[in-house]
């Protein structure tokens, strides 16, 4: 079973640099013709990007990794909020969007030296984060979060508890980039919670494991943020407590009946708040 990781694992590697080339020249270009097309181009091309990736898990790791239906729309005031397990996690908010892409929450480091991703972080405005950087850095960090929720015309994606559990459960949310978010504008949050992929959260066990891995995601509903100036904490609690009910339900009876979609609401179209 673990040839059929390093098999997989390979061809994606071979496959970055490919598509790093691809990204910077015919995708970038394409937007710089036409930047009017900039979300549909963008969205496409990162939604292929996670085809191929969960294709090669898939068909040549054995992996099994559901993706979410379509269920949340793109635009500003736009936000997902979901569980962190594994890096497999971009994978399914990616796929969650319908009519465009997410800009995601992410690490500093993901923005250097990593073919195809690195460009891919200042493609897509990524905001970045470094839990390692000083308080200057940290300030300048919610800054740039700030500034994303008001000019984002796609929806922020964040995984508010920064980092993976050891044993997959909901952790203690750090919550100040959620906060920052929160308290520029109002926004109609989406919550999904993932299971299953945890236990390969490090490379080695993701490679070894591949073949047993056996994920599930499911959408758990929308909740409207309407106040800016309000006191957040609540708010964020309340968020925490449902992603942790939301996962122990998944455990508990292996699927949720998947929500309606929410219809568009006067917060998720209208000028920010605040």
């Amino acid at each position: 079973m673990k040839i059929r990781g390093y098999a997989a694992l390979g061809l994606i590697g071979l496959s970055f640099p490919v598509l790093d080339l691809l990204q910077r020249t015919v995708v970038a270009g394409w937007i710089r013709l036409r930047p009017s097309r900039r979300v549909p181009t963008l969205g496409r091309w990162i939604d292929g990007v996670r085809g191929w990736v969960v294709w090669c898990l898939e068909f040549v790791g054995g992996a099994s990794i559901p993706m979410p239906e379509r269920i949340v729309p793109s635009g500003p005031g736009t936000l997902i909020v979901m569980n962190h397990q594994s890096v497999l996690d971009i994978l399914l908010i990616v796929a969650s969007v319908r009519g465009g892409y997410p800009r995601i929450v992410t690490r500093a480091r993901y923005g250097r030296f990593i073919p195809l991703i690195s460009h891919m972080v200042r493609l897509y405005q990524y905001p970045t984060v470094d839990p390692r950087a000083t308080a200057d850095e940290v300030r300048r960090s919610l800054r740039e979060l700030s500034e994303a929720a008001v000019e984002s015309d796609v929806p922020i994606a964040i995984f508010p508890e920064g980092t993976r559990t050891r044993d997959g459960s909901v952790g203690r949310f750090r919550a100040r980039g959620l906060e920052a978010l929160l308290a520029r504008r109002a926004w109609t949050v989406h919550l999904l919670v993932a299971d299953g992929y945890w236990r390969t959260a490090k490379m080695k066990d993701f490679v070894r494991g591949m073949a047993h891995i056996d994920g599930s995601i499911e959408y758990l509903g929308a909740a409207a943020w309407d106040d800016p100036d309000a006191d957040p904490r609540a708010f964020v609690a309340e968020l925490q407590e449902r992603l942790a009910d939301g996962l122990e339900a998944v455990r508990a009876v292996g699927t949720l009946p998947t929500p309606a979609t929410p219809g568009p609401t006067p917060e998720t179209s209208g000028e920010p708040r605040g």
